[in-house]
């Protein structure tokens, strides 16, 4: 009887070591797909956030964590990439979030100028309910990219919400909470831009930021 029992554990031994070395092997095999995979994505972000030839360094490599949870929507440090051109200072690329979504977290990578415009908007993820609070969405609409060109002082802070709170944009068919959401995450990104953008361009690449203080509510 012993004899089985010892038989039947070097068995699930084997089987278990076996399990082991293989998933390490599909784990190397899989990991460089990954990585061009993640590499990629980030590429596209950049050609939908900057202008073709506004930058000759490469923003996936040049960026700060930043922690400013009443800026970014977020305790956690989110990324800020920044894109340069002959070394100076051409546009910010703000990780951020709208914590106050109608179903949760709606994130968002926000291209700003060094002039202080958003120069583009992504959405990296959100749980939105579909065919209504994700009219944000490009495929849906173009209510992001009627954002462009936008900054501070145009509109007026006052202007930075949707019509129904007396600001200059249009909420969704139904849904108010969402571009709510979205226009505080975009206002907040350009206020931090605004309010600490030299400390953000000069930092060491992989440096931590951290801000405290709260932007001006419009």
């Amino acid at each position: 009887m012993t004899r089985k029992l010892w038989r039947g554990a070097a068995t699930l031994g084997a089987v278990v070591l076996a399990s082991v070395i293989l998933l390490g092997v599909l784990q190397l095999a899989t990991r460089d797909q990954v990585a061009e995979a993640e590499q990629a994505s980030a590429q596209r972000a950049l050609a939908v956030l900057l202008p073709i030839g506004s930058f000759d360094n490469n923003p996936n490599e040049d960026a700060v964590w930043v922690t400013a949870p009443h800026y970014l929507g977020s305790e956690q440090p989110m990324r800020v990439k920044r894109a340069r051109r002959e070394s100076a200072l051409a546009a910010l690329l703000i990780e951020t979030v709208a914590p106050d979504g109608y179903s949760g977290d709606i994130r968002l990578l926000i291209g700003v100028s060094a002039t202080g415009k958003v120069l583009g908007i992504r959405v990296l993820a959100h749980r939105e309910t579909p065919g209504l609070g994700d009219a944000f969405e490009p495929s849906r609409s173009d209510w992001l990219a009627r954002l462009r060109g936008l900054a501070l002082g145009a509109p007026a802070l006052s202007g930075w919400r949707v019509k129904r709170d007396g600001g200059q944009f249009d909420q969704f068919a139904g849904a108010t909470i969402t571009p709510r959401a979205v226009l505080g995450a975009v206002r907040r990104s350009l206020q931090l831009a605004q309010a600490h953008g030299e400390s953000l361009a000069a930092a060491p690449s992989g440096s931590e930021l951290r801000f405290s203080e709260a932007p001006q509510d419009p």
